[in-house]
């Protein structure tokens, strides 16, 4: 039986045929483990008062994974980040429980449930080689409209009812969401589970012990560190710190600040006299974008300290007169800028 208040609570699901009260007592025994908390696992942390709830505040790794989700009945994966997502469902196929992914970048999302049934494929049965680094984003590198994870969380969560309750139908689909899009769904069928899939399938080359499994460099290792070590070959002093900028701008002598972020960016927030060129356009003409005193120290300035070590190589590739030693990029960007010289500037 339910408490009491439960019947109100979720009466009028319970009125659904095929729900009923065995569906929700299916609900009340199920346990499910959220693997991130960002923008489609945070909404777990408004809980329902009668929900029993376990923060698990460690960091998942290929050593923990069985033991951390194998108590659960279901995995949802709020993560997005490749190395995680193989970990997932290699675990998933180890325990024998479905995955229930979701993701969402930009404008648009995707569901898609691994693992389910005896035909469902896992993850890397349908992705058997990871993505290139520089195809991979996060949504803090390409920005989430913030409804749109609130779909795709809703999303999964439907699906983690029909698997409890018995509802889902067991279909391998993929489900993709955009919020531009007329229709803003669409559902593809997937194929079935490979046999030759290494971690679902009946092949007899079998990956070894997820413990053993080094997952970030199957997926081409670490992403490098471009804000200390630089994206490209160069002396130290080609870059400037930001508390050197400060001094500059302070300076009365001429300074050429560049801001190559996005035009989008550069409306959120700009430092005073920069001038914004963002990076495709720059690349694609940078003699264009030098300043007309070859002697002018150019300082070339994005959000992170990325983009704007190739504006500032693209510049000195055709500097004249050994002006490319004037040009110089900003560690760590706006970012940093905000951390050590003006904490009031915004950080997004």
């Amino acid at each position: 039986m339910l408490p009491l208040l439960d019947y109100q609570r979720y009466g009028r699901q319970m009125i659904l045929d095929g729900f009923g009260l065995s569906g929700q007592l299916k609900l009340q025994e199920a346990s499910v483990v959220v693997v991130g908390a960002g923008g489609l696992g945070c909404p777990a942390l408004q809980l329902n008062s009668h929900l029993i709830v376990d923060a698990i505040i460690t960091a998942l790794s290929a050593e923990n994974a069985i033991s951390l989700l194998g108590p659960y009945d279901i995995i949802l994966d709020c993560t997005d980040n490749a190395p995680t997502r193989y970990l997932l469902s290699d675990t998933a196929v180890a325990l024998g429980k479905p995955l229930v992914s979701g993701a969402a970048q930009k404008f648009e999302g995707q569901l898609c449930v691994y693992n389910l049934g005896d035909a469902g494929p896992c993850y890397r049965c349908l992705y058997p080689k990871p993505p290139a680094q520089e195809m991979v984003g996060t949504c803090e590198e390409t920005g989430i409209l913030g409804a749109v994870t609130g779909v795709i969380g809703n999303l999964q969560a439907l699906e983690a009812i029909k698997i409890i309750t018995g509802l889902h139908d067991k279909k391998p689909t993929l489900l993709l969401y955009s919020a531009l899009g007329l229709p803003p769904f669409r559902s593809i069928k997937l194929r079935s589970r490979k046999p030759t899939c290494p971690a679902c399938g009946t092949a007899e080359e079998r990956l070894g012990k997820i413990s053993e499994i080094d997952y970030v460099q199957f997926c081409g290792g670490p992403r490098p560190d471009w804000e200390t070590r630089g994206l490209v070959n160069g002396e130290t002093g080609a870059r400037a710190s930001v508390k050197e900028l400060e001094a500059a701008l302070a300076g009365e002598t001429t300074v050429h600040l560049l801001d190559v972020r996005p035009e989008t960016e550069y409306g959120i927030c700009q430092l005073y006299s920069s001038i914004n060129v963002p990076l495709n356009r720059l690349v694609a003409n940078p003699l264009e974008y030098l300043p007309i005193n070859p002697s002018t120290k150019t300082y070339v300035v994005c959000r992170l300290g990325n983009d704007s070590q190739i504006a500032a190589d693209a510049l000195r590739s055709v500097s004249l007169d050994g002006s490319a030693a004037n040009v110089k990029d900003v560690v760590g960007g706006l970012r940093a800028w905000s951390r050590e010289v003006d904490p009031a500037f915004p950080v997004y």
